[in-house]
């Protein structure tokens, strides 16, 4: 996902920062990527395995494939644990704990749905067994920047700051600078990504607020 050029100088969006560059972070850009000054970024801060953990002690040879997080996913283990199977016809009561030990919807054989956790439950040989564990363990990420992505799951849905410079990380990651905290700006001046919608442009400045970047208008 690109974002928009526009010629704008950091002058014309930040109208106040705090002293001693307290409102900057250094960034590492993600690479792949070539980004105007204003831009506003999402922080990577969760990595989501493609698929779960079979506990060792597990009777059966059943899998949980096709994992992606959601929009609240948590950093820490997702515990499933089969509490009944049945053959014919196929069908099982999975429990699943997100980790802090809350219990979410039951899940069964087949596709997951969950704001905070997906995945796919598919039996094996031998079967599912009443009792057999799978972990999802959800680390913490890179902590690289990237342009705003909305429809993101890995923490680069919410807007973290807004780049001072263009960088340019087509070939490789790089090392930049944005204002993340504590700021007046001119949203107006900002460059957000393709396609954005007017709504998540409202949400992504309320997270913005949420960091004491607030808005003025121009005069």
């Amino acid at each position: 996902m690109g974002s928009q050029t526009q010629g704008n100088t950091l002058q014309d969006i930040l109208k106040w920062e705090q002293e001693n560059h307290f409102s900057r972070e250094v960034v590492t850009v993600l690479s792949g990527q070539n980004l105007s000054l204003g831009t506003v970024i999402g922080k990577i801060t969760k990595s989501i395995p493609i698929s779960g953990t079979p506990d060792s002690g597990n009777d059966g040879a059943g899998t949980v494939t096709s994992v992606t997080g959601g929009s609240k996913t948590k950093i820490g283990t997702y515990t499933l644990t089969c509490r009944s199977y049945t053959p014919t016809p196929l069908a099982a009561v999975i429990e699943v704990k997100d980790p802090n030990g809350n219990a979410l919807p039951d899940a069964g054989i087949g596709a997951y749905t969950n704001s905070q956790i997906n995945f796919t439950v598919a039996d094996g040989s031998p079967v599912i067994a009443a009792g057999d564990i799978w972990t999802i363990a959800v680390a913490e990420g890179s902590g690289s920047v990237r342009v705003l992505n909305p429809a993101g799951v890995d923490g680069s849905q919410e807007a973290h700051g807004f780049l001072i410079a263009d960088y340019d990380a087509t070939d490789g990651a790089l090392s930049g600078v944005a204002i993340v905290r504590d700021a007046v700006i001119v949203a107006d001046d900002l460059v957000w990504p393709t396609g954005v919608t007017n709504d998540q442009k409202a949400a992504a400045l309320d997270q913005l607020a949420a960091r004491g970047i607030v808005s003025r208008q121009e005069a």
